[in-house]
């Protein structure tokens, strides 16, 4: 006969066997906690002063695998979305260019059209609920020009010869667009950084433009996959960033990693760092997980690209200083 809730009794823990504090195993201890920053003190010191713990270990690691990359002359490329550009980060990315800091840039189609719109009018990122009400989101007519013209000129011209990145970089250098000094496209193909662009066919609105070529368009990004999977045979002891990309550049990266293995490339102590203001599926299997799988590691740094990204750089620019 099943017993009634009632005829159960509360379990006694008067014979529990305990275990002493002192000797038992902790995750966290007080030589691990953060220490107060002064005024004054360097950002060396700062990043110092972080938690032992967690985060404040991996942005540590990300600094010192950074910097390591940089003195050795490893290659180092970053994978990213068009969110980073329209928070405002080009300067930092030109700047890091230009110091030898990033070997090579890959973007998704939406990159290059925020990068066109600031080189030509110094503005980007329209208000999409307002534009598609009235039906003119993505119809904004310079830009699809532009970026088409550049395309299509690139594949009629030297077809096999120059990838999207490229092709559109060097037509802002040619058009002497007033804002070029914050382009990205413009400032790779000012110091012949390459810069790969992976387009998914109907993502961008200038695919809704009557200029748009498919056969260009396809033709000058399949280069640009090509170019960058040579990019990533060059990994070895060097890091990749994946800097706010949840899809497209997870997937494009794990491709060329297939690649490069594929063709017998060592990719022995790669470090990937994954920064974005969430976490995802893709950046976690495609970008931390199974491209390091026992040759490397993966570094997650969750927050804001605005804060996280100019804080990374700096510190390894400081860290860099000192070294010097």
């Amino acid at each position: 006969m099943t017993r009634s809730y009632f005829d159960w009794e509360p379990i006694s823990f008067d014979d529990l066997h305990t275990t002493s504090l002192n000797d038992r195993p902790s995750k966290v201890s007080l030589k691990d906690f953060a220490k107060p920053w002064e005024p004054g003190q360097t950002l060396a010191r700062f990043v110092q002063n972080l938690p032992d713990i967690l985060a404040g270990d991996l942005f540590r690691r990300a600094v010192e695998a950074l910097t390591t990359a940089v003195r050795k002359e490893r290659t180092i490329l970053m994978g990213m979305g068009a969110h980073p550009i329209k928070v405002g980060l080009n300067p930092l990315l030109v700047d890091a260019m230009e110091r030898g800091i990033l070997t090579g840039l890959a973007v998704n189609g939406a990159g290059v059209i925020h990068d066109v719109e600031l080189a030509l009018a110094g503005k980007t990122s329209e208000d999409v609920a307002a534009h598609l009400e009235m039906g003119q989101f993505g119809m904004a007519r310079e830009t699809a020009e532009f970026i088409h013209a550049a395309i299509n000129s690139a594949h009629d011209g030297r077809r096999g010869q120059v990838g999207l990145g490229r092709a559109v970089g060097e037509s802002l250098l040619a058009e002497k667009a007033p804002h070029t000094h914050m382009s990205l496209l413009a400032s790779a193909a000012r110091l012949g950084v390459p810069v790969t662009v992976h387009v998914a066919l109907g993502t961008d609105i200038i695919h809704m433009h009557s200029a748009m070529d498919g056969a260009a368009v396809g033709a000058l990004s399949h280069f640009d996959f090509k170019l960058f999977c040579r990019l990533v045979t060059q990994l070895q002891q060097g890091v990749y960033i994946n800097l706010g990309s949840a899809v497209i550049l997870p997937e494009v990266f794990l491709k060329a990693v297939s690649v490069a293995l594929n063709l017998g490339f060592s990719l022995h102590g790669i470090t990937t760092v994954n920064m974005d203001f969430q976490r995802h599926y893709r950046t976690q299997n495609n970008v931390l997980d199974r491209p390091t799988a026992g040759r490397g590691s993966g570094i997650n740094l969750i927050g804001h690209h605005e804060i996280m990204f100019p804080l990374l750089l700096a510190a390894v620019l400081d860290r860099l200083s000192q070294l010097d």
